[in-house]
């Protein structure tokens, strides 16, 4: 009976040796009798949407040892030394670490270098193509594009969304050797050839791209501001054609011993950040109100209704002010039209309180609030929108322009948007197209329509009010000539501890043009301005600065009527 039981025993291990155990043992096997030596993939190319390159490759060479090959230790470390500008007694340990069946001496190095190094015909020693990422225009849309580790996968931006496509598969080649890593004499190599990444174009205009972070730096500077922002918009689609945070980084010279810095310098926080929108947000809060009228809401306002003269409103017991009427004490009855002219926020007030927080919350939710809105980029914030169980009347009330509020610019812009382009809201989009060397496309990324906001009417009402900011409001410094650009300012307060920080603001624009039909939307942002920090002084010109350059780029000629 013991007999038997041991003799199962031997049959059992022998059937896993060879049944189960056999791809794992081949595996040791082959790579004890081989040396291999990598094919990198090359990774794909990132492109603007022309197919202008932002993200690229430079050959370069990374050179490998077997110490138990290499048959003169101490003279190969002195001529690797010599070549590598490397120290003798670290690759000298290297080079005797019989311990390890395969050493990186170096990775990625010139190909002169590895041309002298293979002069010398050193045993044991041999080299092989890598890649070295490069970005032909530096600190461009550093944030978006983002950076690869040292071992060539992507870290941050889209070289990490978009790894899986980029990176491509590995390959080798084989060589026969004895047992201590010696290449066999007449011994044949096998090649497995690598398959190169694919190429990702963006929806980015690099030109678009370059003319608002040129913009940007200068506001940057001029206020002496902690920060810049800036996102241009396709309404139509809400594909991305610019994509600013400033200050930036060269993506060719990355901080990587500042870990501290790099983590702050690559953070895109069009995406991953949230602040209060201030009164940019009284565009939403004004389409809701008019789509609720046209639909026969009697709790809503007609666009002819004149709100109360009163330059105060007090919701459970906070009395919220008119920031226009500080001085002179003075408030004039106002329409819709001339509240956003005027960023009235008593007006904005009215609103939020009759449509009530059910109605007025079915279209934050519309508009995109307290979601992602789906764009194809790691790390984006859901931002801030309390709870509609939670909200009191004090709450809607400031969230009706903008306060008790936080979103991501990326949000805003879409709300936005989705305001002017007829009630269309996408998911925004950074990439367009996925496609081979050879040209065939992979993977096209469609638009993505998510739902409506508010009805066509609706929408030509608003932008047909927003155009009055521009031409006659607080928005004038974003004004151009024939062209017909709309859109709203904000000045909003920043909190720090839950409490209002002095002196600290947030100053922003939100505009597009044609007014009637747009076709280019941005919104800019200037954190913490010095001196001057109004939206209409600040951002407002920004924007007209980026739209101007547009027009010329894209010989855009002015509208009549």
């Amino acid at each position: 009976m013991a007999i038997a039981f041991i003799f199962c025993l031997f049959l059992a291990r022998f059937f896993y040796i060879q049944a189960i155990w056999e791809d794992d043992l081949h595996y040791l096997a082959l790579d004890q009798w081989t040396r291999e030596i990598p094919v990198v993939a090359g990774r794909g190319r990132i492109v603007d949407r022309n197919g202008e390159v932002l993200a690229a490759n430079k050959t370069a060479y990374s050179v490998y040892a077997r110490a138990n090959a290499v048959t003169d230790p101490e003279g190969s470390a002195q001529l690797l030394s010599q070549s590598l500008g490397l120290s003798y007694d670290e690759l000298y340990a290297k080079l005797t670490d019989k311990g390890r069946s395969e050493i990186t001496v170096v990775k990625r190095t010139a190909k002169e270098v590895v041309q002298s190094i293979e002069s010398y015909d050193i045993s044991g020693v041999y080299y092989a193509r890598d890649n070295l990422r490069y970005y032909p225009f530096g600190a461009l849309a550093s944030q978006v594009l983002g950076f690869t580790s040292y071992d060539g996968s992507g870290t941050t931006g889209l070289e990490r969304s978009y790894d899986e496509y980029l990176a491509g598969d590995n390959g080798e080649i084989l060589f026969e050797t004895d047992l201590v890593g010696v290449d066999l004499k007449g011994a044949s190599a096998a090649y497995v050839p690598a398959t190169d990444g694919m190429n990702v174009r963006l929806t980015l205009d690099y030109r678009i791209q370059a003319l608002a972070e040129e913009v940007m730096a200068r506001a940057l500077a001029e206020s002496n501001a902690k920060a810049a922002r800036a996102i241009v918009l396709d309404p139509n689609d809400f594909s991305v054609l610019a994509m600013v945070n400033l200050p930036s980084y060269d993506l060719n010279d990355i901080p990587r011993d500042d870990l501290d810095s790099l983590n702050l310098l690559s953070r895109n926080c069009i995406v991953s950040d949230i602040y209060e929108p201030g009164s940019t947000f009284k565009i939403v809060t004004a389409a809701a109100d008019i789509e609720e009228y046209l639909r026969g809401n009697d709790r809503a306002f007609s666009t002819n209704h004149v709100f109360s003269s009163s330059r105060t409103r007090t919701v459970d017991g906070s009395q919220i002010k008119c920031w226009s009427d500080h001085k002179n004490g003075k408030h004039s009855n106002q329409t819709l039209a001339e509240a956003l002219n005027n960023s009235c926020n008593p007006c904005f007030v009215d609103i939020a309180l009759a449509l009530g927080k059910n109605k007025f919350y079915e279209y934050l939710k519309a508009f995109g609030f307290g979601r992602a809105t789906g764009i194809d980029f790691s790390g984006e914030s859901i931002g801030m929108l309390l709870a509609e169980s939670t909200v009191k009347n004090g709450d809607l009330a400031r969230i009706g322009f903008g306060q008790t509020i936080a979103v991501t610019p990326l949000q805003l812009a879409c709300a936005a948007a989705a305001a002017v382009n007829g009630g269309y809201y996408y998911s925004p989009r950074l990439v367009s197209e996925i496609y081979t060397d050879d040209g065939l496309t992979h993977y096209f990324v469609k638009e993505k329509f998510v739902g409506r906001t508010v009805s066509e009417e609706a929408s030509v009402i608003l932008s047909g009010m927003l155009e009055g900011v521009v031409r006659d409001g607080s928005g004038k410094k974003a004004y151009i000539e024939g062209y017909h650009v709309a859109g709203k300012t904000g000045t909003a307060q920043k909190y720090v501890d839950g409490k209002i920080a002095q002196g600290k603001y947030v100053s922003s624009f939100v505009g597009y043009f044609p007014a009637k039909s747009p076709k280019y939307l941005a919104l800019v942002i200037i954190d913490e301005p010095q001196g001057t920090y109004y939206g209409s002084t600040v951002a407002a010109p920004c924007a007209g600065e980026i739209f101007r350059g547009i027009i010329d780029l894209m010989k855009i000629q002015p509208t009549e009527g």
